[in-house]
């Protein structure tokens, strides 16, 4: 890949208000590059050497009560930036990235973006 690549989330009408209260624009999403990995949820961001994306998974679909919005996994020290509960992609870090919310760094970043496959793919 030598040229950026852009993953616009694929948002759920039914949860606009949220979304305008997180300030979620259309310039929110994943961007890929050779160099970086960077995602953007509102005011939130992870960002993170493209060498750091070590893994990824397809997923869904999902209850929305676990999908939806910005949140912390009950599971690990996961986050998800979440605008739909029907797919996404779950993208393992190999160093933890800076904490977003919560306590701790995260191992782990879920977004749904609105072609989980081809977030991936560009992953891979």
């Amino acid at each position: 890949m030598s040229d950026e690549q852009f993953f616009p989330y694929r948002r759920d009408r039914r949860w606009a208000p949220m979304f305008t209260v997180l300030r979620l624009s259309d310039d929110d999403g994943v961007t890929v590059t050779d160099d970086t990995f960077r995602a953007t949820f509102g005011r939130w961001k992870v960002e993170t050497p493209r060498s750091n994306v070590v893994g990824t998974e397809v997923t869904g679909p999902h209850r929305w009560w676990t999908a939806v919005g910005l949140r912390l996994s009950f599971a690990d020290d996961g986050i998800t930036f979440g605008t739909n509960h029907e797919r996404g992609v779950c993208i393992e870090f190999a160093e933890k990235v800076p904490k977003v919310i919560g306590f701790r760094p995260h191992s782990s970043l879920w977004v749904s973006v609105a072609d989980p496959d081809a977030l991936a793919a560009a992953l891979a």
